[in-house]
């Protein structure tokens, strides 16, 4: 899963809101080395690292992810789903 990707490289997740499951956005992350496994890579955001999982919508760029959030949630400007 996270072969096409780099160290040091940018990508945009959409990531639920672990307090409330209702709740999902569109987030900046960075491919970094795991730190738990320097032989696989993880997903840095909100200061915490996450490991590449079927639990995250990974794109190369912010306008796939928002064109990907809208078809999974709805229109960001009515109010469907907070983002």
């Amino acid at each position: 899963m996270n072969q096409n990707y780099q160290p040091g490289e940018i990508v945009y997740i959409i990531i639920r809101n672990p307090h409330a499951q209702d709740v999902a956005n569109v987030q900046q992350a960075a491919v970094v080395q795991n730190p738990d496994n320097p032989y696989e890579l993880a997903l840095f955001a909100h200061e915490n690292y996450f490991p590449f999982s079927d639990e995250f919508a990974v794109f190369k760029s912010e306008e796939e992810a928002e064109h990907a959030y809208l078809e999974a949630f709805g229109s960001l400007d009515t109010g469907d789903l907070d983002g």
